[in-house]
């Protein structure tokens, strides 16, 4: 299955899934121009779309965007891929990464592996020499008791058979220093929405015991170990270890202990790997074009406006499209969702989160429903008959291009297709927005899979229940 998006630096985006060798299906993307640069996720801890949302997070990859086509994918058990899974084995995960590959097919490419995904990146580039141009490893280690050993890791992992929040703004105060207030409590949520505390307690159990220490000899390919000196959980002998087996390695050390790229001399980080690769990450060298903004796109649709108009005229028709564009934009405003345009029986508005998003489709069928259920008592014998407001409504997360106020693009389209399947009263998401959803209190009824005008694979639609 496929969903596309758009990458506002000008080409598409398709959220698409590869399909691991025991079947759980990866959820992978890619973004930009230029040579490949797979960014691996930090598992348990990944979710490409809410990423976007991280401030830290978004910095980071704007820059890495400006001179490399990105590939990124989600972790197994986390993100938009398959959640309902238990093993979590080295050779499992290194071929999740085989199957994006393969399903992407990219020449020799840069992988980029960060914190928990180093085992699997070393792993990998043991294994496939032929297919790497580049090993970036970031604040990384050979073997899963180099991290556990720590103190605070322990202590906090405790936290998790107790309450999954604390442990979650607990572990994000460790990892970025208890210095970081606003941004650890972001990389919590961040955190929540990534992955649920069963899975992520199994993951741990597996990839705890992970050690490719044998494996850094075989690596041929041109390897930078990048490091920061204060990082509370690794002294600089692990990094040190890490570079000396590997061939030719090159060991950069930084200043700084945030593991997070994005936090702290975030321009050290982007010199050292645009050094190794050969590319100009410099600000005035990436500020080419607008960088690429996830938004959740709702389209509504008045149904059958057309026979009403014939059916009441030009004035009593124009009656009921006020009400109906007086309860829109009311419902818009409440729920902090931006008017893109309005197409005379219908609506395009944009959200900066998923779930206000969710919330706005829910409360304006209600308020449509109140009004009509409203406008209906009183009506008297041989009164003009009351034209109820039945509307569609259709939802789709990805990266639009903007452009003078409106939004363009695949992601734009298919919400409009999406929208077009609803009936009157109903709301319909595909199955990658749903994921984005994961934890939150929705009902939702499976709708299929269906095949949308000006789209090759077809998409599951879920329905989500708005009546009590």
């Amino acid at each position: 299955m496929a969903v596309m998006a758009d990458s506002a630096k000008g080409g598409d985006v398709f959220v698409e899934y590869a399909t691991a060798s025991d079947g759980a299906c990866i959820a992978y993307w890619a973004t930009g121009e230029g040579p490949p640069f797979v960014h691996m996720p930090n598992p348990p801890w990944s979710h490409s779309l809410v990423a976007w949302q991280v401030p830290e997070m978004r910095r980071w990859f704007e820059r890495l965007l400006g001179r490399r086509r990105m590939i990124r994918y989600d972790s197994r058990g986390s993100g938009l891929s398959d959640r309902d899974v238990s093993d979590f084995s080295l050779d499992l995960m290194v071929g999740d990464l085989e199957a994006v590959i393969d399903r992407v097919d990219p020449p020799p490419f840069a992988l980029f592996a960060y914190f928990a995904s180093g085992p699997v990146a070393i792993a990998y580039a043991a294994r496939h020499p032929e297919r790497l141009s580049h090993l970036v490893l970031w604040c990384t280690y050979a073997r899963g008791a180099d991290y556990t050993r720590s103190d605070a890791v322990r202590a906090t992992r405790s936290l998790i058979e107790q309450d999954w929040e604390t442990y979650t703004e607990t572990a994000a105060h460790v990892l970025l220093g208890w210095d970081q207030g606003e941004e650890a409590h972001r990389l919590a949520h961040y955190m929540r929405e990534a992955v649920e505390p069963g899975t992520a307690r199994r993951l741990f159990g597996d990839i705890d015991a992970f050690d490719v220490t044998p494996l850094l000899s075989a690596i041929k390919t041109p390897t930078l170990v990048l490091h920061r000196r204060q990082i509370a959980w690794a002294d600089e002998g692990v990094p040190r270890r890490m570079a000396a087996s590997i061939p030719g390695a090159r060991l950069v050390l930084l200043e700084g202990k945030s593991p997070v790229p994005g936090l702290g001399d975030m321009e050290a980080v982007l010199d050292a790997v645009g050094s190794f690769l050969g590319d100009d990450y410099s600000p005035a060298a990436t500020a080419t074009g607008s960088s690429p903004r996830v938004q959740t796109v709702l389209f509504t649709d008045l149904v059958e406006h057309t026979e009403m108009m014939q059916r009441l005229g030009d004035d009593r028709g124009r009656d009921v499209l006020r009400a109906h564009e007086q309860i829109t934009r009311d419902v818009l405003k409440q729920h902090g969702g931006a008017e893109v345009k309005t197409t005379g029986d219908g609506f395009m508005a944009s959200f900066d989160s998923v779930t206000r998003a969710v919330d706005c489709a829910i409360a304006l069928q209600r308020a449509f429903a109140a009004h009509n259920e409203t406008e209906t008592i009183g009506t008297e014998p041989g009164a003009p008959t009351v034209e109820p407001l039945q509307v569609r409504v259709g939802l789709n997360a990805g990266e639009p291009i903007e452009e003078q106020g409106d939004l363009f693009g695949s992601a734009v389209i298919l919400a409009s297709r999406i929208a077009a399947k609803a009936a009157g009263g109903e709301i319909l998401i595909p199955e990658p927005l749903r994921h984005l959803l994961s934890g939150k209190s929705y009902v939702y009824a499976d709708r299929g899979e269906t095949v949308l005008k000006g789209f090759d694979d077809a998409v599951r639609l879920y329905e989500v229940r708005w009546r009590a």
